[in-house]
């Protein structure tokens, strides 16, 4: 698996993560991945429904305390 680039959304609110994850994948190349990190616990479903409406793969999430991680693999 590709080493991916992270993302740092901590403090930010809906819509701020998706949008800053929108603009990091349209800079990298088909197949790299991309974590992104936050704290908004409603990030769990937007990024799920955003892999489902742009076509981009949710590898995994996973949460430790009070942060949120998603894994997304640019289609």
């Amino acid at each position: 698996m590709d080493a991916p680039r992270e993302l740092d959304t901590r403090g930010l609110n809906c819509p701020l993560p998706i949008l800053k994850a929108k603009k990091a994948l349209s800079e990298m190349p088909s197949g790299e991945l991309l974590r992104v990190v936050a704290t908004d616990p409603g990030s769990v479903r937007d990024f799920q429904s955003f892999a489902r409406q742009t076509g981009h793969e949710l590898v995994e999430q996973s949460n430790s305390g009070d942060e949120f991680v998603h894994l997304i693999r640019r289609r």
